[in-house]
Parts: C-alpha cells; sequence; structure tokens
C-alpha cells in the first residue's frame, strides 16, 4: 500500500504540495490526473524518495519512506519501478544495457547469462522483438524509446510501478500501445500502478480510479462514472463540457485496446 499523509512541498516562495492526503492500495491502477505544473511529478517523486516532503508523511507497505537511511532506501526503490516521462535512456548504452540496468538484485545484475535472458523476457512484456536488444535508443522511434523505458522499469520485478506521464508527446496510436501495455502488466504481473497523466482519455481508459491534482490538493477522487458525475466545478472544467465518454465507452475501456 501507498499512502501520504498531509503531505506538504514547496520549492522557495512556490508551494507545489499544499496537505496532500492520497493512498494507493495493492493491485490498483490510479490515475493522477491535473493540468501542466500542478505538481504531479513531484507528488509522484516522493513515492520513491526522489524527493522528500516539507512536512506530512509518506508511507510504501508500512515503511515512513523520509526516514530511511541510503541502504533501506536503496532495497525500497528495487520494489518501486519508476518510468520517466521521456524515457530517460542513455544514448551511449544499447537498449539491453539500458534495460540490464534496472535489474535490481546485484547477484542477479552480475549474472551475464540472467541478464541476457532478462532483457529479451522484458522486451516481450512490452511487445518488441528481441533484436531490438542490440539497437542504440536514437535508432528508436518516441513510441518504442517509451516502451524500452517501461522494460527497463520492469526488470527489477517491482511491487509497483510509477508512471510519468507516459503518453505524453505521443500520436493516438502509440498512445493507445502504452496505455495497453499499463493494462497488460497489471494484469499479468500483478504490479500496483500510479500513473501520473493530464490526458483524460487515458486516464480513463487504464485506471481502476482516479484522483485530480489542483492547487497543491487533491480535489476529487473516485471511480470514472463518480468523477464524471461529479458537481464540482473544477472537476467539471479539467475534463471538459465535451468529452464524449459513455457509460458504454466506460466498459469498453476497462477491457483495454487491442494491441
Amino acid at each position: 500500500m501507498i499512502e501520504l499523509k498531509s503531505v506538504h512541498k514547496g520549492f522557495g516562495d512556490l508551494i507545489v504540495l499544499d496537505g496532500v492526503d492520497f493512498a494507493v492500495q495493492r493491485g490498483e491502477t490510479v490515475a493522477l490526473m491535473g493540468p501542466s505544473g500542478t505538481g504531479k511529478s513531484v507528488l509522484l517523486k516522493h513515492i520513491n524518495g526522489l524527493i522528500h516532503p516539507d512536512a506530512g508523511e509518506v508511507w510504501v507497505d508500512g515503511t515512513n519512506v523520509s526516514l530511511l537511511k541510503r541502504r533501506t532506501l536503496a532495497k525500497l526503490r528495487s520494489r518501486v519501478g519508476y518510468v520517466f516521462q521521456y524515457g530517460a535512456l542513455f544514448d551511449s548504452m544499447s537498449v539491453a544495457e539500458n534495460i540490464q540496468l534496472g535489474i535490481t538484485d546485484e547477484v542477479a545484475a552480475a549474472d551475464r547469462a540472467f541478464g541476457e535472458h532478462r532483457v529479451i523476457e522484458c522486451l516481450g512484456l512490452v511487445n518488441l522483438p528481441a533484436e531490438v536488444a542490440g539497437k542504440y535508443p536514437a535508432e528508436l522511434s518516441g513510441g518504442m524509446k517509451k516502451r524500452v523505458g517501461i522494460a527497463r522499469a520492469i526488470a527489477g520485478q517491482p511491487t509497483y510501478l510509477l508512471y510519468d506521464e507516459p503518453t505524453s508527446g505521443l500520436d493516438p496510436v502509440n498512445a493507445d500501445i502504452i496505455d495497453s501495455l499499463v493494462i497488460k502488466l497489471r494484469n499479468e504481473l500483478g504490479v500496483t500502478s500510479v500513473v501520473v497523466t493530464h490526458d483524460v482519455r487515458s486516464a480513463f481508459q487504464i485506471a481502476n480510479r482516479l484522483a485530480l491534482l489542483q492547487n497543491g490538493r487533491i480535489i476529487e477522487e473516485g471511480t470514472q462514472e463518480q468523477l464524471l458525475a461529479s458537481e464540482n466545478e473544477a472537476v467539471q472544467r479539467f475534463l471538459g463540457r465535451d468529452l464524449e465518454i459513455t457509460l458504454a465507452q466506460l466498459q469498453r475501456y476497462r477491457h483495454g485496446p487491442t494491441l
């Protein structure tokens, strides 16, 4: 379980998180929505200790993340895969070498045969052929880079996956592919996921539950139907007056698009 309790975070005079309460249960995929610049990525980075709160607490599986020392924090991060917004692949390294960086067990990481096998296995999980392992990031499309970033995040067999704007910058076809992978990994690997996005369509497609961050706080959370039925004007503005999502479409979204 992930739980943020009254988390505050600011940078100088800028208040980004102003008493955020947010929880994610095991097995859930929660979409954290909000306009750009509202602190969604800042909140996400609190979960694996990349950022510490000014006040409040961040708990993962009964452990207060903010109190962890370097070694125990590293153990926590081995259970939390992180998918960066732009892939964050190392250009000088091959796809295989990038993915192997995600293998968090030191013994397994030192085993060449295991590493090679794990690379091919992870590429398969993100629907990329084995020959991609020998390529370099410059040879990949934007959508493929995103998928390699996901492959690296799952290489260490994490319990949790944190996605930072996974469909940002992608065309609708590749965005649907990434959304399908989020659903697939939840179903096949049983991971618990938090997906930061400002893409309403993507959020409705992948999430069991949604939360809307605005002015430093979670102003609404619930199922797709609950957000659509919300009378909160800020929620209505964010979703958009012309958002054409019907209950029938929601049922289709839960099954996910076809890869």
